[in-house]
């Protein structure tokens, strides 16, 4: 009896770190101080110097249900930029710039190709996001995980200076909600997704014209990292009050955690096109509008709150980071809270 006996490859393990080795090399940056295989990254914070008080910022994620999609269709190169995504996007909205990313992918067996597919992703996320994919974590778990299955998650670090962190604060009445478009279901309601379809090859490989693809095609699109869209904005000269990275939860939940006590966002239900996927999953799974709200990003995946005066000035640095931004509602006075209409 040996260990591959009980389930564990070893050798396999070596072959999937030689295989994403060149993926991981592109996300490299400057600061960081070791090679993929040690074991812990380093990463070199005096470029940071100029910060009067440089402050870490960090978020952690995971892809959730929407994997049980990747193992139906048997794609497994875009989960990573999910996983990536989820995690600096809270960052961004904090006001942080992301620096570097872990991932973490636990399998029933390690099959090198997959899980260097699934890497291969991860690290095209941190090359959106600007971070170092500096380590990372394969365990195979037989018995714990069905051999065909796996699970992803991640965690990312980055840095901003005390006084720039995006508090909302500084909210006021009158102030500009913008939305970022997302690029569709993003990563959370897969629980939902999945009772509404069925999640097998046939059904996800029908195409729909009103969708312009297939519908597994549709609920894989990659989540939209935003850092970018962000860092543009700044460099625009555009203070951000505020901002909400529309996760798990929606609107109802994600909106009234970047107010301060007695502001309330007021958002314009007309002021953008819902994608066609939200009104199939609400047409399909009889799902009433508030639930939508109360569950996906319904097309948008990032609301930030400026004032009057830079509204048209964050809209035109968003669409120069190549992402779409809407003029969607307005900061009033009142109980914290969101009301769309």
């Amino acid at each position: 009896m040996d260990y591959k006996n009980a389930g564990v490859d070893i050798e396999a393990g070596y072959k999937s770190v030689e295989l994403m080795k060149t993926y991981v090399q592109g996300t490299m940056r400057p600061e960081v101080l070791t090679n993929l295989g040690g074991f812990s990254g380093a990463f070199s914070i005096g470029a940071f110097k100029h910060m009067e008080k440089p402050t870490l910022v960090s978020g952690t994620d995971g892809v959730g249900t929407k994997l049980k999609l990747a193992f139906a269709m048997d794609k497994h190169d875009t989960v990573g930029i999910d996983c990536v995504a989820m995690c600096v996007n809270d960052i961004a909205c904090a006001g942080g710039e992301p620096l570097f990313f872990l991932d973490y992918i636990a399998c029933g067996k390690n099959y090198p190709e997959k899980i260097a597919a699934i890497v291969s992703g991860v690290a095209q996320g941190c090359k959106q996001a600007g971070a170092a994919l500096i380590g990372g974590e394969t365990a195979e778990m037989p018995g714990f995980y069905p051999q065909e299955e796996y699970d992803l998650a991640g965690f990312a670090v980055g840095i901003v200076d005390e006084k720039d962190i995006i508090t909302g604060n500084a909210l006021e009445p009158g102030d500009v909600l913008i939305g970022l478009a997302s690029s569709g279901v993003h990563s959370n309601g897969f629980s939902l997704v999945r009772k509404v379809f069925q999640v097998e090859k046939g059904a996800l490989e029908t195409y729909y014209d009103g969708l312009g693809q297939t519908l597994g095609e549709a609920l894989l699109t990659p989540t939209k990292i935003y850092v970018k869209a962000l860092k543009s904005i700044r460099s625009a000269g555009v203070t951000i009050k505020a901002c909400s990275h529309i996760t798990g939860g929606g609107f109802y939940e994600n909106v009234p955690r970047m107010l301060r006590e007695g502001t309330h966002a007021s958002i314009r239900k007309d002021s953008y096109e819902v994608p066609q996927i939200f009104r199939m999953l609400a047409k399909e799974g009889n799902i009433e509008e508030a639930m939508m709200y109360n569950t996906y990003n319904m097309g948008i995946g990032m609301v930030l709150a400026v004032s009057q005066a830079d509204a048209d000035r964050t809209a035109d640095a968003v669409k120069a980071s190549g992402e779409t931004a809407y003029f969607i509602g307005e900061v009033k006075e009142g109980e914290k809270g969101v009301t769309i209409c």
